[in-house]
């Protein structure tokens, strides 16, 4: 991934900031404001935060129990990968919101539109 398909928190500003219209190659239209994406702000997409992987043979996966520790591939600090849809889109931390895990986007990942 090239330095410049990551963009910081701060230079995303959010659809009521979106540029004026404008037509792609391809014929698709950019929004030109916010009132152009009101039909899909209701569409429910799925948000998951991943904070590691591993990988294990289903024989270790059965001995494992109460109080067992599986390692993860991430180091103490290290981002979370925020998906949606099953699509990388930014980075974050954990942080605990009163009682609740949360997680607070300091990156965001550019798309990748070939």
């Amino acid at each position: 991934m090239a330095e410049d398909d990551n963009l910081e928190l701060a230079e995303f500003d959010g659809p009521a900031d979106l540029p004026p219209a404008d037509t792609g190659n391809d014929g698709s239209r950019t929004p030109a404001n916010a009132k152009d994406l009101d039909a899909v702000y209701d569409i429910p997409v799925q948000v998951s935060a991943v904070l590691g992987k591993t990988s294990m043979q289903v024989s270790q996966l059965l001995k494992l129990g109460r109080g067992a520790v599986v390692e993860l591939d991430r180091k103490v600090g290290e981002a979370v990968d925020i998906y949606v849809n099953n699509r990388l889109v930014a980075r974050g931390e954990v942080v605990v919101v009163e009682d609740r895990l949360g997680v607070t986007m300091t990156e965001i990942i550019k798309a990748d539109r070939s």
